[in-house]
Parts: structure tokens; sequence; C-alpha cells
């Protein structure tokens, strides 16, 4: 039997009930609040210190503010116009070339990692101990609730990696599919949303994943990617394998089974990338996927979207995967699409572009199946 377990001294996030939009009405009037919510800070900087405050702080000396705006606005799938509103092209693209993340440009040292290490009975620290200790000696994951300032989440650990594998829509050149409907046809008992698709004009279906995918050693897409990051998977011995050179034969040569292809890499054989500015990425809901050197693999899920939980940027997740003892980690397709799924059900919190609190169709995940 697995259960939940809290973070020490963090207590556990409050979650909303996921609702529908029940006509087109509706729809307009939620998309309308939630874009007040995303600018909620100007807005209640306008009310509150009047409209020369709000120039400050667009137009200043001062860049931070303005840089979350662009950076935030533009990883969105649907707001850029915010950045758009304020900003001319030449700023914006300044901005995004000063706030990035540089990745570690190492091959992935799988001799590091040893899959199975015999359990320990005294734990460095707390975090280890949070990994490590069982209720029962038979359970296959434990969920761990993470908080931190300004987004909560969920993080899965995994103890077995060769039980982990790619899961894609069923309708893949068609359609996506909801990461619940993905987790059940597969039975994954835990899962998470995997890399990104092609979304011309922000309005796909999720049919077709980007660059590279494999499925329990079957390669099902390779597509051209020069995105952040590259290839996220497993190979046939188990571990988590990074690599930037997005090829099919690259993919071949390292002997993949699963993999997605997503970006950036946050973590390479355990040096962490250095986050530039604000890391060009934003605030907002975030998916990454880690391992350890003992095998150990983690499924993490930051909500955000919401006033009180604007979601998180690159240097948090790093912060929270190094935490808990990532070695290799990368991050995932983030926004609508981060999902994590327990026993079929979704248990995090997110929040679509019109407001509404659900997730969207996706090409791919990760999963934990009930083999």
């Amino acid at each position: 039997m697995n259960k939940i377990y809290e973070e020490e001294e963090i207590p556990k996030a409050l979650r909303n009930n996921n609702h529908n939009v029940n006509n087109n009405k509706g729809k307009k009037k939620k998309k309308k609040k939630n874009i007040i919510k995303k600018i909620v800070i100007i807005l209640c900087i306008l009310a509150v210190l009047g409209g020369g405050s709000l120039g400050f702080l667009l137009y200043g000396p001062f860049h931070g503010f303005r840089d979350w705006l662009i950076t935030t606005a533009m990883t969105t799938m649907t707001h850029q116009w915010i950045a758009y509103l304020f900003y001319s092209q030449d700023t914006i693209d300044e901005v995004m070339a000063n706030n990035k993340v540089d990745e570690i440009v190492e091959d992935t040292d799988t001799d590091a990692i040893t899959v199975g290490l015999e359990e320990k009975k005294e734990y460095a620290n707390e975090y280890e101990k949070a990994i490590l200790e069982k209720e029962h000696p038979d359970d296959k994951y434990k969920i761990i609730n993470i908080t931190g300032k300004g987004y909560t989440g969920y993080l899965a650990v995994i103890y077995d990696p060769s039980k982990v594998h790619t899961l894609v829509t069923a309708k893949i050149g068609k359609s996506g599919q909801y990461l619940t409907t993905m987790a059940k046809d597969n039975k994954a008992i835990v899962a998470i949303n995997g890399g990104g698709f092609d979304d011309p004009n922000y309005n796909s279906n999720a049919a077709n994943p980007l660059g590279i995918t494999y499925s329990k050693g079957k390669l099902l897409t390779s597509y051209y990617y020069a995105g952040a990051g590259g290839i996220i998977g497993f190979d046939k011995n188990d571990k988590l394998v990074l690599a930037s050179n997005c090829t099919k034969a690259t993919a071949e040569n390292l002997g993949m089974r699963d993999a997605v292809t997503c970006g950036p890499f946050l973590i390479v054989n355990g040096k962490a990338s250095t986050v530039v500015g604000n890391g060009g990425w934003g605030t907002a809901p975030r998916s990454a996927i880690a391992q350890r050197q003992d095998g150990i693999v983690l499924f993490l899920a930051i909500d955000g979207r919401m006033v009180k939980r604007p979601g998180a940027d690159m240097d948090d997740l790093i912060e929270v995967l190094q935490r808990y003892g990532a070695y290799n980690a990368a991050n995932l397709d983030g926004g609508t699409s981060t999902a994590m799924v327990v026993n079929y059900e979704l248990i995090n919190d997110p929040v679509d572009s019109t407001g509404a609190h659900k997730t969207r169709f996706i090409s791919t995940g990760f999963g934990l199946l009930d083999e």
C-alpha cells in the first residue's frame, strides 16, 4: 500500500477541484479572468500606485520586472501578446537572449549510475530519508508533496527504473490524449507528461511529438529538433540518458528503449546547468524527470498560473531535484501540459489558457507500468 508523504516542515498543498467550462460564453469569461490573473501584478500596481509607478517598473532602469514579464509571456502558448503590448521585438529579443539556461555539454556518464544499490539504514539528510524510507518493503513508488516560494507540486519516487516506459498517444499523427487515458491504456500506476509536440499557431491537438520518440525499444518518431535539451530517456540498462544531438543515429548508438524530446537539461553528471538571468523560461507550471545515482527515478510536477502560486522557474526545478539527489535531470513540457497521474487519477491542479482547472491533450508521457 502506497501513501502520499509530506515534505518535512511544509504544510500540505491545497488543490482546487477540476471543473468544466459549459459554453462559449463561459469560456470567454474564464479566459478573460485568466488573463487578468496573469497580469495581476500590473493591475494591482495600477490601482495602488498609479500609472507612473507602473511605467517605472516597465521601462525604468531596473529590469527585473520587465524580464520576468517578457520571459513568462513568451514561453506561454497563448499570451505572448502581453509582451508585445509593452515592448518592441528588439527589446523582447534582447531580453530573451540575456535570460537563458546554459546547459552542461557532456555525454551522460551512465557508469556513474548503479541501479539497485543496497538500501541504506542510515540517511545523509531528511531528503534522502524521504526518498529511501518505505512504508512497506514492496512499495513500487511514493509521492512527496513539494512546496516552495510561489509554487506547490508533487515528487514521485520510482524505485525500479526498468518499469518506467514512454507513454504515447494511441492516435499518434491524428490526435493527442489526456495523460489519464494513456495511463489507463498502459496500466501505468504513476505517470507524468513527457516531451514537446508540434503546435502550429498554438492550437494543435498534440498529434505529433517533437524529435525522437521511443517506446519499449521501438522508434516511433524521428523528426528534426533544434530546441533546448534533446533526447531524454532510458537506455537498455535502465539508465536515464540525456543527448543534445537529437538524431535517429544518436538514439540508436545510445541504445535507447524509451525516450522523448524536450529540454532544457537541468543536471548532467551531477552538474547543474547555469541559469543566466531568470533563465528565459519565466514562471509557470513545470514538469521534470530525473535519476539518482542509485537508479531511483524522480517525476516532478509543479503547479502554477494562480495568483498565490504562479509556478516555478528553472532555478526552482534544479534546487528541488538537487535536494533529492538527482544526478541527471531534464525539463519536460510544461504549462497546461503539466500533469501527474497516480492510480489513473490526476493529482495535481493544472490550469489551462481559459483559466479552467484542467489539463490538455499531450503526445507523450513517462509511466511506471504495473507489470
